[in-house]
């Protein structure tokens, strides 16, 4: 994650917009490169594309790939999906709101769908997946 910088993300968005459908790649492009897109790269890749802002809000408020802030160090990516939610998943991101909430080092994601009912609730946990998970356990492995 670094800062974001106005002519870096100018020089992405000049790289791919002869792209079909270009406003997504440089999304991506630049979540990657910073770990999220800044409110100050839209009216910049709206330029570039000669889009408005509000199209290129739009479409980077409508895909919760895109991180619009910084990340903390840990992130925590819990399934909320319905296997999830049967066995607890709601409960459980209330519990880790509380838990995680402002002055520690983890976001918590909500995502639909891990690939992992069997063993619900699940949730990724710095990119390794985790199943029957409670909230001490979570809150193990982002506090090691």
């Amino acid at each position: 994650m670094s800062e974001l910088d106005a002519a870096e993300v100018r020089e992405i968005a000049e790289a791919l917009r002869s792209l079909d459908g270009a406003l997504l790649p440089i999304l991506h492009a630049i979540n990657d490169r910073f770990g999220y897109v800044d409110e100050a790269a839209v009216p910049i890749i709206a330029d570039v594309l000669n889009l408005s802002r509000a199209e290129v809000h739009g479409v980077l408020t409508f895909y919760h790939d895109f991180r619009r802030e910084p990340a903390k160090r840990h992130i925590v990516r819990l399934c909320r999906a319905e296997a999830c939610q049967s066995l607890g998943a709601d409960r459980l991101a209330e519990e880790l709101d509380a838990a995680l909430g402002t002055g520690t080092d983890a976001t918590v994601e909500t995502v639909y769908c891990l690939g992992n009912c069997a063993l619900s609730p699940a949730a990724l946990v710095d990119g390794k997946l985790y199943g029957r998970v409670t909230t001490d356990s979570v809150l193990a492995l982002v506090r090691r």
